[in-house]
């Protein structure tokens, strides 16, 4: 797992290069498509809550998640003709996503694969595949192709944008690499913020906005790697009733942009939290951030749209040296497989 995060800015720096060209064929296969779904499972999931969100504010389109179940259990069809339909599998090969797909086309979606993988199942039934270049990964939990779909999120949304983004967002995406180099040049770092959340019996994840769907994958990835429970919500889900649960054995771990709409409220929710006797690490995020938690780590020199590609590898980090100090292999999670079957008794 350790290696596997090592290789990321490489592999960023691949999966740009091969995605960045398709931009055309992205915005001609949506032309005249008003709605953007998102189907996936697990680690992809999360990718996919981060392009629904860059999708309505990058880009302006309404988007969605798309339940697999719909076309898969319930077999029933929707209307589908001005929907783009993105599918997400590290593997392309996950059997409920590719019949989902599958029942898009059949419905009038065009439809977007985003794999590893390329020749998969998911990306030889799809009008287009956006194939990223992690790499092979060998590690049970998703690190490295995680953030390579994130990078495919970044470079589908702004090929959606109605109006072309402008020469800055260019910049932006060739920053990404040398970000995520920089925050792995310094990982000796999070040793403090392992300790912190080792040492108590309950973790739980936050952020919100675009940060929000690397609050879940860290909350995943702790809970794959470390065999606790651990929710991983917006800070206002948290409100709404979770946060009744943090007390003194509580770590919180709060991820933060270093600039943005949703900066102010989650600079607010550390105090809060530690007011309620948690532990709070913090990754990225302002002075006010910082000076508010009990151990705060520098977050990567990326704007808020592309903040969630530096926050992921950081959480990683922290999660794979937690999975060590407690004992556990962060390699090979108890009981999981590269690949899941969602129903693996259910006939086709």
């Amino acid at each position: 797992m350790l290696t596997e995060i090592l290789e990321q800015p490489a592999a960023i720096t691949r999966t740009l290069a091969a995605l960045l060209p398709a931009s055309d064929d992205v915005r001609h296969l949506a032309r005249g498509r008003t709605q953007v779904l998102f189907a996936a499972r697990g680690s992809s999931d999360n990718a996919a809550t981060y392009g629904r969100y860059l999708s309505e504010i990058v880009a302006g389109r309404a988007a969605a998640h798309l339940a697999p179940s719909v076309a898969t259990a319930y077999r029933r069809d929707v209307d589908l003709r001005h929907a783009l339909v993105v599918c997400l599998s590290q593997s392309g090969e996950t059997a409920e996503l590719i019949e989902t797909q599958a029942w898009a086309r059949r419905c009038g979606a065009a439809t977007v694969a985003i794999t590893n993988v390329a020749r998969s199942s998911l990306t030889s039934g799809a009008d287009l595949a956006l194939v990223t270049e992690a790499g092979p990964e060998l590690a049970v939990p998703a690190t490295k192709t995680f953030t390579a779909q994130l990078v495919g999120m970044a470079v589908l949304a702004r090929a959606l944008t109605r109006n072309a983004m402008d020469l800055r967002s260019a910049e932006d995406l060739a920053h990404v690499a040398h970000a995520v180099a920089t925050v792995i040049a310094h990982r000796v770092d999070v040793e403090p913020a392992v300790r912190m959340l080792a040492g108590r019996p309950r973790t739980l994840v936050t952020s919100r906005g675009l940060a929000g769907a690397v609050a879940a994958e860290v909350a995943l990835k702790l809970e794959e790697t470390c065999l606790r429970p651990v929710p991983g919500l917006s800070y206002a889900d948290l409100r709404h009733g979770p946060i009744a649960m943090v007390d003194d054995r509580t770590t919180a771990l709060v991820l933060a942009p270093r600039d943005g709409a949703v900066l102010d409220g989650i600079a607010g929710i550390v105090p809060e939290l530690r007011a309620r006797g948690a532990a709070v690490v913090t990754i990225g995020g302002d002075a006010r951030v910082s000076r508010s938690a009990d151990v705060a780590l520098p977050g990567p020199d990326l704007p808020e749209w592309l903040a969630p590609i530096g926050l992921a590898v950081l959480g990683q980090l922290v999660v794979e040296g937690v999975s060590r100090t407690l004992g556990l292999d962060p390699d090979a999670p108890r009981g999981l497989r590269k690949i899941t079957e969602t129903d693996p008794e259910r006939p086709s």
